[in-house]
């Protein structure tokens, strides 16, 4: 067993303070989103991590790419039949998770995903190349497949079916919005003695602000 005890790193690069924040989380979600952007604090600023609680009663994370945000919430794509959207759509309760190590900051979102309207998920399909869009068409996500080559004859034969014709979205595909009940931000500070400022929602306006110990 390899011993990671020894690995640390000290966090010395930025404060969050209360008297520094706005009274809504999307708006320093914003701040914090561009600061990371400018920074180049990752390869994709926005990545980001999406829980969901499975069939099987297990979470589950994985890596996906935020699309939109603004006051509504959050907004990503993906295949409404694949493990993630069936999951979703049975419970709606998901978690958001972004990390950029390089301006030692991290942003936690509770909230309840929801499908997109079908013209928000048609816009940003027909913006998607060609090959992106007979992807998302070939490919039925999570579902066990026998090989490689399944996939990349089954692609074969869409970009014969497709071919001089506007590729259309299938209605198995398209966004969800996560509208954040609670978002907290943590800034990494000295001694792991880190800042964590949690907003919570206490009506449909209204946001609780509250320091949480590290």
């Amino acid at each position: 067993m390899k011993d990671l005890s020894n690995y640390r790193k000290s966090y010395e690069k930025s404060e969050l303070l209360e008297n520094q924040i706005p009274e809504d989380p999307i708006n320093l979600f914003h701040k914090w989103f561009y600061e990371a952007e400018d920074l180049n604090a990752a390869e994709e600023v926005n990545a980001m991590t999406v829980t969901t609680i499975g069939l099987d009663g297990f979470p589950k994370a994985r890596v996906v790419l935020l699309k939109k945000f603004n006051e509504e919430g959050f907004i990503f794509y993906t295949n409404y039949n694949s493990e993630k959207g069936k999951a979703i759509l049975n419970n709606p309760n998901v978690c958001l998770s972004f990390f950029w190590p390089t301006v030692e900051r991290q942003i936690i979102i509770k909230g309840i995903a929801e499908k997109t309207a079908e013209n928000i998920s048609d816009n940003y399909f027909a913006s998607r190349p060609d090959g992106s869009k007979l992807g998302a068409i070939v490919s039925p996500q999570s579902e066990v497949i026998p090989n490689r080559e399944f996939l990349e004859n089954n692609l074969k034969q869409l970009e014969k079916e497709w071919k001089g014709k506007e590729i259309l979205r299938p209605a198995h595909w398209g966004g969800f919005l996560v509208r954040p009940v609670e978002v907290e931000f943590w800034q990494g500070r000295p001694n792991r003695l880190h800042d964590r400022i949690r907003y919570k929602l206490t009506n449909e306006y209204d946001w609780k602000i509250e320091r949480l110990s590290p």
